[in-house]
């Protein structure tokens, strides 16, 4: 009896358990070849989740505001070049930019901001996204609460759940 109750415990154990996992920060990307379930919190941030449905490949990245100016590094931060690096690194897992598939997430107006930042970081996402012919199959952008999401590398399957709370200025 003890024995099929431990066996039937083992079972209980989700897939999701045994799954790699990251944690994304904002002005970072990630894409890896084996699946991972990557978390992330954003509010005014904005992510773009790629997938290559032919290879099972996905990567994801966070960036805070639109545009790099051309001052200090070009990194991830600024979606110009979050977009541009997750694409090159797509590309070098070996998937094929006609393969790729665009899902967009965030861009919540912040309290208290007139700037927009939400606003400008999807429409950056959109436009670049165009510009390579990479068709956007699904977003949720905008509205006053951040969100939180859980991107399945392997699959390229999104759980997105909203925050109770407005996002404040300088949260992802």
């Amino acid at each position: 009896m003890d024995r099929d109750h431990s066996h039937n415990e083992k079972e209980t154990v989700s897939a999701e358990d045994n799954a790699n996992k990251h944690y994304l920060y904002p002005s970072a990307l990630f894409a890896e070849k084996v699946p991972y379930l990557v978390d992330t919190i954003l509010g005014s941030c904005v992510a773009v989740c790629l997938y290559d449905d032919q290879k099972k490949i996905g990567g994801i990245n966070h960036y805070m505001l639109p545009l790099w100016n051309g001052d200090g590094l070009a990194t991830p931060k600024y979606g110009n070049i979050a977009i541009e690096k997750l694409i090159d690194r797509m590309l070098q897992l070996g998937c094929k930019k006609e393969h790729l598939r665009a899902k967009l997430f965030g861009g919540a107006s912040q309290i208290n901001s007139s700037m927009e930042i939400g606003l400008r970081n999807v429409e950056v996402a959109k436009e670049l996204l165009a510009q390579h012919r990479i068709p956007i199959v699904a977003e949720n952008v905008f509205g006053k609460v951040g969100r939180k999401l859980r991107y399945d590398t392997g699959t390229g399957q999104v759980m997105m759940k909203f925050l109770n709370k407005p996002t404040q200025d300088g949260n992802g």
